[in-house]
């Protein structure tokens, strides 16, 4: 019994000598001489960085990150993956700039908490992550998103799309709203129901409530739209926003 209570003490002594070095995935995976090493991919290698990886004949390469982890492992490296990563990308330095990965260790925006349809995208519910993949149409930039409205409920830590939020509502289906017509020193204003939801600068379907008639105006502000010249310039406007985002 005392014979195995001293192995098993032993054993439990040695366990941390036995644990891998933590390593943690570089931010950017490079490398310029067209073989791959785990000090390309990992910072803290030390002397195991020197160890071959795999091959990159060309500008990039895309490699396993199951496969990479247990090259790191057997080099006495441990690398979590925490981030559940299933491929890494490795680029000669400077290639691919100005372009968004759909594999691998990429960077995107992801919701910092889940958002219901309708709720405005704010600052502090965005955070930049690494994820496997990325969307086609992810924003490069917060100022994107901020102040929109998600089209349907988001998840929390899901990589955002543009297609994800939409202009807020300020106008319902159904809502009475008034609708302004203002040119020079003329301004006219009649009561009409909407037909569709709009947000800001959207065109929005109102019927006038006296003759029936549908006219298509653009929503300007909460129970609001206008129609004529300062209609013009408003969707103008808009127009302009959208493509500075």
């Amino acid at each position: 019994m005392k014979r195995l209570l001293i192995t098993l003490a032993v054993a439990l002594a040695a366990s941390p000598a036995l644990a891998g070095q933590p390593v943690t995935l570089k931010a950017e995976t490079l490398d310029n001489d067209g073989m791959v090493t785990l000090s390309d991919l990992f910072d803290g290698a030390g002397a195991a960085g020197k160890i071959a990886v795999a091959a990159k004949p060309g500008a990039s390469t895309v490699l396993d990150a199951a496969a990479v982890q247990a090259v790191a492992r057997r080099a006495g490296l441990d690398w979590a993956n925490a981030e559940g990563l299933r491929r890494i990308v490795v680029r000669s330095d400077g290639a691919g700039a100005g372009q968004i990965a759909v594999r691998g260790n990429v960077e995107v925006l992801t919701y910092a908490r889940s958002l219901s349809a309708g709720e405005i995208v704010q600052p502090q519910d965005l955070v930049w992550g690494k994820a496997a993949a990325a969307p086609n149409d992810a924003p490069s930039d917060a100022e994107a998103v901020i102040g929109l409205s998600a089209r349907r409920p988001l998840r929390a830590g899901a990589a955002v799309s543009a297609r994800d939020v939409s202009a807020p509502q300020v106008i319902k289906a159904g809502d009475l709203i008034v609708v302004n017509y203002q040119d020079g020193g003329i301004s006219l204003s009649l009561q009409g129901k909407a037909m569709t939801a709009a947000g800001l600068g959207d065109t929005v379907s109102v019927q006038n409530t006296t003759s029936k008639k549908i006219i298509q105006a653009i929503a300007s502000a909460p129970g609001e739209a206008l129609v004529g010249p300062a209609a013009d310039q408003l969707k103008a406007a808009r127009r302009t926003q959208l493509a500075l985002r």
